[in-house]
């Protein structure tokens, strides 16, 4: 009866940098904006700090925006799954999300992956992820995400924790051409490395 998200996820289509929704049953989503203002005031009032214009933006383009991730998990799927790997989805199962994950079959293809993943990002490219102790996990894990708002799961992305049966799951892209670029150069590094089928 009640639903909550971030908006830097799909919903903010990659331009909201902040911010979240409520929706659901009416008098539930007042209960939640008396919760976060004040009673008697609720969805009336409010700190935006001016985001409500990227806000809105974000919203307007979040369909276009998760159907060039959806594009590009297809795509992802499709040239790996060529390569002779397991992917799942394959590129033409039905989708529920826009999560795609990829059986690298090793530690160094997992890294290689990631590293071309994070080589074509707009942000930080120069970066080269390795993998290390992150909180929460009980292995080594890679991440590649060289995105303009941190956290943002619509705008491309790999990881992936370093132990069997070694997948990755990557996520989002703002568009299509820019994560095709991201799995092409993927390949390569792994190509490079002599690691690629």
């Amino acid at each position: 009866d009640l639903i909550a998200g971030s908006l830097i996820k799909n919903a903010g289509g990659g331009i909201a940098t902040t911010g979240g929704y409520i929706a659901g049953k009416t008098e539930l989503v007042e209960k939640c904006a008396y919760r976060l203002t004040t009673p008697g005031l609720g969805k009336e009032v409010g700190a935006t700090l001016g985001h409500n214009r990227e806000l809105y933006m974000g919203l307007y383009y979040a369909p276009h925006t998760v159907g060039e991730a959806l594009k590009s998990a297809v795509y992802i799927s499709a040239l790996f799954e060529h390569f002779g790997y397991d992917v799942t989805p394959k590129y033409n199962e039905t989708r529920h999300d826009i999560v795609q994950s990829l059986g690298l079959e090793n530690p160094e293809s997992l890294v290689a992956f990631c590293q071309g993943i994070q080589s074509g990002s707009p942000i930080d490219s120069f970066v080269l992820p390795e993998p290390w102790d992150m909180p929460g996990y009980d292995s080594k894990v890679v991440m590649a995400a060289g995105a303009f708002t941190l956290g943002s799961s619509i705008e491309l992305s790999a990881d992936a924790p370093i132990r069997e049966p070694y997948y990755a799951w990557i996520q989002g892209g703002l568009n299509f051409h820019s994560a095709k670029l991201c799995a092409m150069l993927a390949a390569q590094q792994m190509e490079d490395k002599g690691l690629l089928k």
